[in-house]
């Protein structure tokens, strides 16, 4: 959620990251997962996204107010709308009020700040980053990229450049310093780990890399060759179909002539008697 965050900065993402969240806020009752999902992600979006999530929101307020009723109830009989409900309500009421939204992203901020900071000082350095998003207004890294496959991979790289840059004395302290100095902070930190959790857990698995034999400029060439090919094809039956036609028309005509000539030559001794 934290890479999504960040992406929001950017003029072209927000309004694709956005799209998709109205999108599945309008699903349908059986989707209640994606509904709680998408306000989950907002509510994180608006504290520690782009100022812009929350302007959206504002002029969307109503799409969220409807989502007060949301109504599901699965096969044994549990309302599964109780979760988007009171989510809904949490959000439309957060939008009405400035100044605890203003103190809401400056807790969310700082408490990923610190996380980030924490991470890092544990044992990832500034030169095994991944390069930022384009458009990105914070330094600080994604945590899905901190705690993702290259996690391992990066520790070593740091250790082979900086193997002396960090002690475990240091480490220490920035986790120290990471550590929530508010009930709100701890919180909003626990929720943060829960959705990041449900949100690993529920990936689907990625499917293996497909082997290319042959190039794209290969494909186009076979491509425009069958494409030509199939053209060819259609003119030739199309001159065939032309040609059978004219034969038809020709055969025709012969016909008539030949059936007219033949009129005339009975009728003239039928006139002479």
């Amino acid at each position: 959620m934290s890479e999504i965050a960040d992406l929001t900065f950017n003029v072209v993402a927000f309004t694709e990251v956005m799209g998709m969240i109205w999108k599945r806020l309008n699903d349908s009752g059986k989707n209640w997962r994606h509904v709680y999902k998408a306000l989950t992600l907002l509510d994180y979006l608006i504290k520690t996204g782009s100022e812009r999530v929350a302007q959206q929101c504002r002029e969307n307020v109503y799409t969220i107010q409807t989502l007060r009723d949301f109504q599901f109830t699965d096969r044994d009989g549990r309302d599964q709308g109780v979760n988007v409900r009171e989510k809904a309500k949490q959000l439309v009421a957060l939008m009405r009020d400035e100044e605890r939204l203003k103190q809401e992203r400056t807790l969310a901020l700082k408490t990923k700040e610190r996380m980030a900071g924490a991470a890092a000082g544990s044992g990832m350095g500034s030169g095994s980053l991944p390069p930022p998003y384009p458009g990105r207004h914070t330094s600080q890294p994604s945590m899905t990229a901190l705690y993702g496959d290259d996690f391992s991979r990066s520790r070593e790289s740091h250790s082979s450049f900086n193997s002396t840059s960090s002690s475990p004395r240091r480490a220490a302290s920035d986790m120290e310093q990471a550590r929530p100095q508010t009930s709100g902070e701890e919180e909003l930190q626990l929720q943060l780990a829960l959705a990041m959790s449900r949100e690993e857990s529920e990936k689907p698995a990625s499917p293996p890399p497909v082997a290319l034999d042959m190039d794209e400029e290969r494909q186009l060439q076979i491509a425009l060759s069958l494409s030509k090919e199939e053209h060819q094809q259609e003119q030739r039956s199309r001159q065939g179909d032309e040609s059978l036609l004219q034969k038809a028309l020709e055969e025709s005509k012969r016909e008539a002539a030949s059936g007219g000539i033949g009129v005339r030559t009975v009728k003239t001794p039928y006139h002479s008697i």
